[in-house]
């Protein structure tokens, strides 16, 4: 089925939200906890499934809600509905600071995207999530990024999340690694993988961890300067960072 089609605003610089525009009748759909506001005539309801398939049975319903679950997102889906009979808003932000991309899923090779399993925001109604899995299993497991993926389908206007800043990046038949992790999102034609970082000397002693993700091809690449799993990392107190704050040596010897 065809995306319906929406306006919207990205609002916002470190800590961004989209604002959607509805016009009578048309939907957007999200993640279960992402909206942060609405205007009068807006309604939305929880569903199994993205509602992209009309008439779809019990069944595929529950196998859909079911690969949700996989990517450890909610079990259902919010679909948010300007039941009125004029334009009304609805706004979005995502759970923890960043950059919201918007992207046209028309201009995209396939009409798909593939994302980072916690990266979906919001889409036009009619757009189709699933599920895919990376081919070298043995990689994803190990490498503990990218073993399970999200796909979005369709002809209308998708938003992904990413922490803090993004770069959009279009390879030529090229190969880019990545640190894992910082992967956001790639045209579906690009191959992805996760490999070892080099030598035994560099896993260990060069800090930028054991495996790196490889992506190789030709389309468009985006990624984020700080994923989720580092912003944890340097809240926490047991992180590296946790004496940075010493603003010379005899503060930090006198530091509890």
């Amino acid at each position: 089925m065809s995306s319906h089609v929406i306006d919207y605003q990205i609002k916002g610089e470190s800590i961004q939200i989209v604002e959607v525009e509805l016009d009578p009748m048309e939907t957007v759909i999200a993640e279960a906890g992402a909206m942060l506001f609405m205007e009068e005539g807006i309604q939305f309801e929880a569903k199994m499934g993205d509602g992209s398939v009309p008439n779809q049975g019990l069944f595929d319903k529950l196998i859909s809600a079911g690969s949700r679950v996989l990517t450890g997102e909610s079990l259902f889906m919010t679909h948010f509905t300007n039941r009125g009979n004029k334009k009304a808003k609805v706004g979005f932000s995502a759970p923890y600071p960043g950059t919201v991309i918007p992207i046209d899923l028309a201009t995209s090779r396939n009409n798909e995207l593939i994302v980072q399993k916690d990266g979906f925001l919001c889409a036009a109604f009619g757009t189709k999530l699933s599920i895919v899995f990376n081919k070298k299993i043995g990689a994803g497991l190990v490498g503990g990024e990218g073993f399970i993926l999200e796909k979005l389908s369709g002809d209308g206007k998708a938003f992904v999340h990413a922490g803090g800043t993004v770069i959009e990046r279009t390879l030529n038949n090229e190969t880019l690694r990545v640190d894992t992790g910082c992967v956001v999102a790639f045209e579906s034609q690009i191959d992805f993988d996760v490999e070892t970082a080099g030598s035994l000397r560099s896993m260990i002693f060069g800090g930028e961890g054991i495996f790196l993700a490889t992506l190789r091809g030709s389309g468009k690449v985006w990624l984020q300067s700080m994923p989720i799993r580092k912003l944890v990392q340097a809240l926490s107190p047991y992180g590296s960072n946790r004496r940075k704050e010493a603003s010379s040596l005899i503060g930090g010897f006198f530091e509890s």
